[in-house]
């Protein structure tokens, strides 16, 4: 763009005449100024030729930059297999849905519970095993205490029934007294009384005669325990009636 106003300027630009000091200054004849009328063609290239540059460097191309070129991408060429094409669809065949009809196996299906099957019993057929939780029932209570020893009272020995009735006392007899005579009677393990307390009495007499034959006659079965003979009381009543002769 800086050549235009050069070219310009030298097509423009006077001769230069030197000249003394103090004359006065002349045009030179052949001057641009001097004759207009002389040289048309200077000053027909003094327009044109900067319009002819300006159009020129309007009308040139503009430089433009390359872009860099990029390094080519090296790799290794995959060759892909093309898909096979899936076979067409086959026409499908309705069929009519069969009916299921139960079996004898389908229809008794017995339901056997696990824990009511003993270790010999053999159960044919299909078998439902019932996998129910067991039932535990009632909680437990706690166990009874064992039964207290059997208590067998002792009773008179029927062998010796016969010794059982005291003699009558003869003051009581002479009045012609009759009553009776409570007593209450230790028996000790081998069947013979021990000891004996009056309980009641009609008579002295009575209970008098009737703990002599008590100690000296009387025999029992002892009282038992479990099977065990053990010392027990018994109470005895002895009735005293005059027979008439």
């Amino acid at each position: 763009m800086t050549l235009i106003p050069l070219i310009s300027a030298i097509m423009t630009a006077p001769e230069a005449t030197i000249a003394p000091a103090g004359a006065a200054t002349l045009s030179p004849r052949n001057s641009y100024g001097s004759d207009h009328g002389r040289h048309p063609v200077a000053a027909l290239l003094a327009v044109g030729l900067p319009a002819a540059l300006v159009v020129a460097v309007a009308l040139s191309p503009m430089i433009m930059e390359a872009p860099p070129k990029s390094k080519p991408m090296q790799g290794t060429l995959i060759e892909l297999t093309k898909p096979l094409d899936p076979p067409p669809p086959q026409p499908t065949e309705e069929v009519a849905p069969t009916e299921r009809t139960a079996s004898a196996t389908d229809a008794v299906k017995p339901v056997i519970d696990i824990n009511s099957l003993s270790d010999n019993r053999v159960v044919e057929g299909p078998v439902v095993i019932d996998l129910r939780p067991i039932d535990p029932g009632p909680p437990a209570r706690p166990a009874d205490p064992p039964p207290a020893p059997r208590l067998v009272f002792a009773e008179l020995d029927p062998r010796y029934a016969g010794a059982f009735q005291p003699d009558y006392p003869a003051s009581e007899q002479r009045r012609e007294i009759e009553g009776v005579a409570k007593v209450r009677v230790l028996i000790g393990t081998d069947g013979r009384v021990k000891a004996v307390e009056l309980v009641s009495t009609d008579s002295p007499g009575f209970f008098a005669e009737t703990k002599r034959r008590a100690l000296a006659k009387w025999r029992f079965t002892p009282a038992t325990r479990g099977g065990v003979a053990e010392e027990s009381w018994k109470v005895m009543t002895v009735r005293f009636e005059i027979k008439a002769a």
